[in-house]
Protein backbone atom coordinates (compact mmCIF):
# COMPACT_ATOMS: atom_id res chain seq x y z
CA UNK A 1 0.00 0.00 0.00
CA UNK A 2 1.68 3.51 -1.28
CA UNK A 3 0.50 6.82 -0.05
CA UNK A 4 -1.90 6.69 -2.58
CA UNK A 5 -4.29 5.59 -0.32
CA UNK A 6 -4.67 5.65 3.93
CA UNK A 7 -5.67 3.68 6.84
CA UNK A 8 -8.53 5.34 8.72
CA UNK A 9 -7.74 4.94 12.88
CA UNK A 10 -11.00 5.75 14.28
CA UNK A 11 -11.65 5.93 18.46
CA UNK A 12 -14.36 5.78 20.19
CA UNK A 13 -16.13 7.30 23.63
CA UNK A 14 -13.06 7.48 26.74
CA UNK A 15 -10.13 6.38 24.57
CA UNK A 16 -9.17 10.23 24.50
CA UNK A 17 -8.36 9.73 28.73
CA UNK A 18 -5.68 6.50 28.17
CA UNK A 19 -2.80 6.98 30.29
CA UNK A 20 -4.81 8.39 32.45
CA UNK A 21 -8.25 6.08 32.61
CA UNK A 22 -7.46 2.73 34.66
CA UNK A 23 -4.00 2.53 33.37
CA UNK A 24 -3.86 -1.17 35.06
CA UNK A 25 -6.16 -2.12 32.19
CA UNK A 26 -5.65 0.15 29.67
CA UNK A 27 -2.18 0.90 29.97
CA UNK A 28 -0.32 4.15 29.79
CA UNK A 29 0.02 4.91 26.74
CA UNK A 30 -2.01 7.83 25.32
CA UNK A 31 -3.79 8.05 22.24
CA UNK A 32 -1.66 10.50 20.87
CA UNK A 33 1.56 7.96 21.94
CA UNK A 34 -0.29 4.91 19.84
CA UNK A 35 -1.13 7.01 17.04
CA UNK A 36 2.08 8.57 16.84
CA UNK A 37 3.66 5.13 17.26
CA UNK A 38 1.62 3.66 14.39
CA UNK A 39 2.91 6.69 12.40
CA UNK A 40 6.73 6.36 13.05
CA UNK A 41 6.00 2.27 12.31
CA UNK A 42 4.69 2.63 9.09
CA UNK A 43 6.32 5.74 7.86
CA UNK A 44 5.19 4.03 4.10
CA UNK A 45 1.33 4.53 5.45
CA UNK A 46 -1.16 7.94 5.20
CA UNK A 47 -2.45 6.86 9.01
CA UNK A 48 -5.49 8.88 9.45
CA UNK A 49 -6.87 9.05 13.08
CA UNK A 50 -10.16 10.41 14.23
CA UNK A 51 -11.80 10.32 18.15
CA UNK A 52 -15.80 10.83 18.62
CA UNK A 53 -17.15 10.24 21.62
CA UNK A 54 -21.01 10.04 20.62
CA UNK A 55 -22.20 6.99 18.95
CA UNK A 56 -23.67 8.71 15.85
CA UNK A 57 -20.18 10.46 15.26
CA UNK A 58 -18.68 7.09 14.86
CA UNK A 59 -21.13 6.10 12.85
CA UNK A 60 -20.63 9.09 10.63
CA UNK A 61 -16.90 8.25 10.53
CA UNK A 62 -16.82 5.09 9.81
CA UNK A 63 -19.41 5.73 6.89
CA UNK A 64 -16.83 8.87 5.69
CA UNK A 65 -14.02 6.61 5.90
CA UNK A 66 -15.43 3.37 4.57
CA UNK A 67 -17.08 4.78 1.03
CA UNK A 68 -14.09 6.79 0.25
CA UNK A 69 -11.81 5.35 -2.68
CA UNK A 70 -8.83 6.10 -0.44
CA UNK A 71 -9.25 4.55 2.64
CA UNK A 72 -7.92 0.77 2.61
CA UNK A 73 -9.25 -0.29 5.56
CA UNK A 74 -10.55 0.96 9.44
CA UNK A 75 -8.94 0.24 12.55
CA UNK A 76 -11.70 0.83 15.07
CA UNK A 77 -11.96 0.78 18.56
CA UNK A 78 -15.18 1.81 19.50
CA UNK A 79 -15.08 1.58 23.17
CA UNK A 80 -17.95 0.55 24.65
CA UNK A 81 -20.31 0.39 21.59
CA UNK A 82 -18.66 -2.65 20.96
CA UNK A 83 -20.98 -4.18 23.20
CA UNK A 84 -24.23 -1.84 22.63
CA UNK A 85 -24.70 -0.33 19.51
CA UNK A 86 -26.23 -2.09 16.45
CA UNK A 87 -26.00 1.49 14.72
CA UNK A 88 -22.25 1.28 14.42
CA UNK A 89 -22.06 -2.78 13.66
CA UNK A 90 -24.43 -1.75 11.18
CA UNK A 91 -22.56 1.10 9.83
CA UNK A 92 -19.07 -1.61 9.68
CA UNK A 93 -21.57 -4.36 7.62
CA UNK A 94 -22.33 -1.16 5.19
CA UNK A 95 -18.64 -0.12 3.98
CA UNK A 96 -16.83 -2.04 1.36
CA UNK A 97 -13.33 -1.70 3.08
CA UNK A 98 -12.04 -3.96 5.64
CA UNK A 99 -12.51 -3.32 9.52
CA UNK A 100 -10.31 -4.77 11.92
CA UNK A 101 -12.35 -4.40 15.76
CA UNK A 102 -9.46 -3.53 18.43
CA UNK A 103 -9.40 -3.58 22.26
CA UNK A 104 -6.21 -2.79 24.22
CA UNK A 105 -7.47 -5.17 27.19
CA UNK A 106 -8.77 -9.04 26.69
CA UNK A 107 -12.44 -8.23 26.51
CA UNK A 108 -13.01 -11.81 26.59
CA UNK A 109 -11.59 -11.90 29.89
CA UNK A 110 -13.45 -9.25 31.42
CA UNK A 111 -16.87 -8.53 32.91
CA UNK A 112 -19.54 -10.49 31.23
CA UNK A 113 -21.48 -7.16 29.50
CA UNK A 114 -17.54 -7.18 28.11
CA UNK A 115 -17.53 -10.41 26.23
CA UNK A 116 -19.85 -9.74 23.37
CA UNK A 117 -18.85 -7.66 20.52
CA UNK A 118 -21.63 -6.86 18.16
CA UNK A 119 -19.10 -5.79 15.73
CA UNK A 120 -17.23 -9.25 15.46
CA UNK A 121 -19.74 -10.44 13.14
CA UNK A 122 -19.22 -7.51 10.77
CA UNK A 123 -15.24 -6.75 10.77
CA UNK A 124 -13.26 -8.73 9.15
CA UNK A 125 -11.32 -9.64 12.52
CA UNK A 126 -10.59 -8.79 16.43
CA UNK A 127 -7.05 -8.13 17.89
CA UNK A 128 -7.63 -7.73 21.90
CA UNK A 129 -5.62 -7.82 24.94
CA UNK A 130 -2.60 -6.84 23.40
CA UNK A 131 -2.36 -3.44 24.97
CA UNK A 132 -1.36 -0.41 22.24
CA UNK A 133 0.54 -2.88 20.20
CA UNK A 134 -3.27 -4.06 19.24
CA UNK A 135 -3.30 -1.24 16.72
CA UNK A 136 0.09 -1.98 14.85
CA UNK A 137 -1.28 -5.65 14.84
CA UNK A 138 -4.35 -4.58 13.34
CA UNK A 139 -2.44 -2.35 10.48
CA UNK A 140 -0.62 -5.28 9.64
CA UNK A 141 -3.69 -7.19 9.21
CA UNK A 142 -5.07 -4.83 6.67
CA UNK A 143 -1.90 -4.86 4.94
CA UNK A 144 -1.85 -8.52 4.88
CA UNK A 145 -5.90 -8.40 3.14
CA UNK A 146 -4.37 -5.99 0.12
Amino acid sequence: MSREGYIAVVNGPNLNMLGRRQPGIYGTATLDDIVASLRAGFPQLDIRHECRQGEGELVELIQRFGTDPACCGIVLNAAAYTHTSLAVADAVAAVDVPVVEVHLSNIYAREAIRRTSLLSPVCAGCICGFGAAGYALAVRALLQMK
